[in-house]
């Protein structure tokens, strides 16, 4: 089988390993960083975990923090203004999957014309090359953005999420850290928690996995499947903690390669209607979503089944399938993910706006890589079903 693997040259892992950027930077001859984050970041002190060592080494830097949860494209534009202003050599994306996909986006911008919009970026065309080096420090478990190449951003003038795509989004670096996470809150815990299992379970079960993707998906899987739910109801629980941090890392490490599938081409309307988080509507959307495409792929999600452990290793495929989707039903229950009607979605906007979202999410081009390749009727049904 002839693949292509991409994935960032160094990624630094381990508790604390935030405090080692400085060195990371003069490892890689780099000295001018802006820094991409959200407010929560900078309101509650957490961006100081990596100033700190910036300011103690001697290194300069500035912040732009006027980030949103899910990401803009005028907010691309104010952090591209910032970075043309002055001469920065690298960017720094810290944060949930919102500041690093940020922190992506103007990088891809940068490199642009003057005057280009992100609209121009967006699937198919490949967004190959930007203008600096970038690197990713998550401080949530769940979109495994530091290790992918892809970002996603909200286009509010067509209530579009644009899918950009290409190895212009590749971090040259990323930073690990566990630690980071430890003060998230139990919402936030299982979305992105859930976000990370949907990312391996679709790398896994993509019509583009391969046999790396399937290492790191396998892995990945195995890791949260036995932590997700410490997290959340032990959220000081430090071994459960750095377990779903590499898992999340190893899942992004799996779509990037494999693609993700009909979960998240469905999840991004949501989310650009709706203003749902991503992986809250990925976590809506898991259940049902894995019950239509179960026997197109039935081997498959049995494997995922048993490398999660909602079954044993001698339950036969259909009983291991069935048992995948009892246990994605269970954590959504023991986790508290809320249908759309109950996160507040009015039925009749919703049922109003299903066609369109329905012609976005096939639009996107990941349905295309589910076991069971969906037709816009297809997913409507499923978006009744789930609201």
């Amino acid at each position: 089988m002839d693949m292509s693997i991409a994935a960032p040259r160094i990624m630094d892992i381990g508790g604390g390993a935030v405090a080692r950027i400085a060195a990371l930077l003069d490892r890689l001859g780099l000295a001018k960083p802006l820094i991409v984050t959200d407010p929560m970041m900078v309101r509650l002190g957490l961006i100081e975990r990596l100033t700190k060592p910036l300011d103690e080494a001697g290194i300069g830097y500035r912040v732009f923090s006027d980030t949103v949860p899910e990401p803009i494209d005028t907010v691309i534009d104010a952090g591209v203004a910032v970075a043309r202003a002055q001469p920065f050599d690298c960017i720094i994306g810290f944060g949930g999957g919102s500041p690093i996909d940020t922190a992506k986006a103007i990088n891809i911008l940068l490199h642009a014309e003057p005057g280009a919009k992100m609209r121009a970026f967006k699937v198919p065309v490949a967004a190959d090359h930007a203008a600096l080096p970038l690197i990713a420090v998550p401080t949530t478990a769940g979109t495994g953005s530091e290790a992918t190449r892809f970002t996603v951003i909200t286009d509010p003038e067509h209530d579009e999420k644009m899918l950009i795509a290409g190895f212009g989004a590749l971090p040259l670096a990323a930073i690990v850290d566990y630690q980071l996470t430890l003060s998230v809150p139990p919402r936030t815990t299982a979305d992105t928690g859930i976000d990370a299992f949907t990312h391996a379970l679709e790398a896994f079960v993509s019509r583009r996995a391969n046999s790396v993707s399937d290492a790191y998906a396998r892995a990945a899987m195995r890791l949260i499947g036995a932590n997700l739910r410490s997290v959340f109801h032990e959220p000081d629980n430090h071994p459960a903690r750095e377990a779903m941090m590499l898992g999340a890392t190893l899942a992004g490490l799996a779509f990037s390669n494999a693609s993700v599938a009909l979960v998240h081409g469905m999840s991004r309307p949501i989310g650009a209607h709706f203003h749902v988080p991503h992986g809250l509507s990925n976590a809506m959307l898991l259940p049902a979503v894995t019950r239509y495409s179960l026997n197109a792929a039935l081997p498959r999600y049995a494997e995922a089944s048993r490398l999660a452990g909602f079954a044993r290793d001698e339950d036969a495929n259909q009983v291991a399938g069935a048992e995948l989707i009892a246990a994605l039903e269970a954590i959504n229950r023991d986790l508290a993910v809320p249908t759309p009607e109950q996160f507040g979605i009015d039925r009749a906007l919703w049922d109003a706006r299903r066609k369109a979202m329905a012609e976005q999410a096939l639009a996107s081009g990941s349905p295309a890589n589910n076991p069971a390749v969906p037709d816009a009727n297809a997913i409507i049904a499923l978006y009744d079903r789930i609201f």
